[in-house]
């Protein structure tokens, strides 16, 4: 189906993108897959070319039709379901030289970015310019092409929503070398259908996307962090419900203890507390006695509902931008903790309300087929991560017979999580790992429509083939 690249596609390759282009083997060994635990799904391109700009993307793209050589767009190369593996070998275009914030706008509050910056680079200078940009996925060092390309979204969803809430415009590459550009700097947009949303969380197989618009929002003039523990996670989630009736809160995070020690020693900091598990939540408002009010409340849901404290005054409180990000770090790295002994981290995302009757289920499973199975996530948004895991601890030998267990209980999680109304992926996107799963969440009629979208697009199928869906099975 594809052709292999010769010396003379080596050439023409090098034409275009002057020079930035690697093609030695152990070069290539970082390209080759993401951030999934496992091994198995990487994948060694044949060459990887670093373009500079769009119309050096757009020749490369008319070249490797005219040649029907597979194109893989990578980004930061931190997603979790092989969305950035090479399946097919071909080319890697990597984004990572396209790395400039163009502009932050301050009167239409609104920035422009190409699609190789980095969330860490992002917020500098958002923050610099006195505005706020909400969305956090966890790993800075992601790039808004990938951000873009999965409606990446993370802890704060619940009040500012993902990535699509703040995507206004696209510059975008086609698979035949077309370049377009879609929306702008305007907030509303009833003009025929929106492309602009079809391509976010398209996972790079509609095009590459090169310039992102970006809405921006005035910086909250106090955020603090609270840190509720509890003595078992049901009640903690328990409290979740009657939380977001009265107030909205930025974030709202469970987390059950036994992933903390292993995550406080690779960082070498300290939770706030210790009990049976945690609810992490951030509030933000433009005062202290504003946040304060909304803290008193929280407190007070939380005392009703059993947290494990004895007054709202015990309830730890983040409230300087060092302690709100040692915790928020210690959140955020939890999978790389744990991440040795997780064979997948799932992104199940049920009804939040359903969130209970999940971790049961969860809990069920793991005593059935005696596998640790460590939950956390998002307790406003319902979008909860499962790692499966080979030990029983981080330090444990791996658990005998776990590759056979593995296959049954990652469908088990999923077809029950269907059970209670929800869906494979909230944040992570479907790549290569979870496309056997796409059925459990969408309808055929659906899929048969994106393949044709797809096929519509990219007609030869060179753009990022094998994921979300197998077009060998396109009508």
């Amino acid at each position: 189906m594809y052709k292999k690249i010769n010396s003379k596609i080596i050439k023409r390759l090098n034409e275009i993108v002057k020079g930035n282009i690697v093609s030695a083997p152990g070069k290539m060994q970082d390209y080759a897959g993401d951030e999934f635990a496992g091994s198995s799904i990487r994948k060694m391109p044949e060459v990887v070319v670093t373009p500079q700009n769009s119309n050096q993307i757009s020749e490369i793209l008319k070249l490797a039709n005219q040649e029907r050589i597979p194109v893989t767009p990578r980004g930061g190369g931190t997603g979790l379901c092989g969305g950035c593996v090479p399946l097919f070998g071909g080319i890697v275009l990597s984004l990572e030289g396209m790395n400039k914030v163009l502009e932050i706008d301050k009167k239409n509050m609104m920035a422009v970015v190409e699609a190789g910056v980095t969330l860490c680079d992002f917020y500098t200078k958002v923050e610099e310019a006195g505005l706020f940009f909400p969305p956090h996925p966890g790993e800075e060092s992601a790039q808004f092409g990938g951000l873009v390309n999965t409606n990446a979204s993370g802890a704060r969803a619940v009040k500012y929503g993902g990535m699509r809430n703040y995507i206004k415009g696209l510059e975008v590459v086609l698979p035949e070398g077309e370049i377009i550009t879609i929306g702008g700097k305007h907030m509303k947009d009833s003009t025929g259908y929106s492309l602009l949303n079809l391509m976010i969380g398209s996972e790079g197989t509609l095009g590459i996307v090169t310039k992102v618009v970006i809405s921006l929002l005035p910086r909250p003039q106090v955020m603090y962090t609270l840190v509720v523990p509890y003595k078992n996670l049901y009640n903690a989630i328990g409290t979740v419900p009657e939380i977001h009736n009265k107030v909205v809160p930025m974030a709202v995070e469970f987390i059950e203890h036994d992933v903390i020690p292993p995550t406080e020693k690779l960082l070498g900091k300290k939770w706030p507390c210790e009990s049976g598990a945690y609810l992490m939540i951030i509030v933000d408002g433009a005062s202290d006695e504003e946040v304060f009010g909304t803290l008193e409340t929280i407190g007070k849901i939380c005392l009703k509902h059993d947290a494990d404290i004895q007054s709202v005054d015990e309830i730890s409180i983040a409230d300087t931008e060092k302690r709100q990000q040692d915790v928020l770090e210690i959140r955020s790295n939890i999978y790389q903790a744990l991440k040795k002994g997780t064979i997948e981290i799932l992104d199940i995302t049920v009804p939040p309300a359903e969130i209970v009757k999940y971790l049961t289920m969860v809990q069920k499973i793991s005593k059935k087929y005696s596998t640790w199975l460590p939950t956390y996530g998002h307790a406003a948004d319902g979008n909860v991560h499962t790692h499966i895991m080979k030990v029983r601890t981080v330090d444990e030998a791996e658990i005998e017979g776990w590759k056979d267990k593995y296959p049954v209980v990652r469908k088990e999680l999923h077809e029950k999580a269907k059970e209670l109304g929800g869906i494979i992926s909230g944040e992570h996107g479907i790549g290569l790992v979870k496309m056997e799963y796409l059925p459990l969440s969408v309808d055929s009629v659906q899929i048969e429509l994106m393949k044709g979208i797809k096929k519509l697009f990219d007609p030869n199928n060179i753009l990022n083939p094998g994921k979300i869906f197998d077009m060998k099975c396109a009508g």
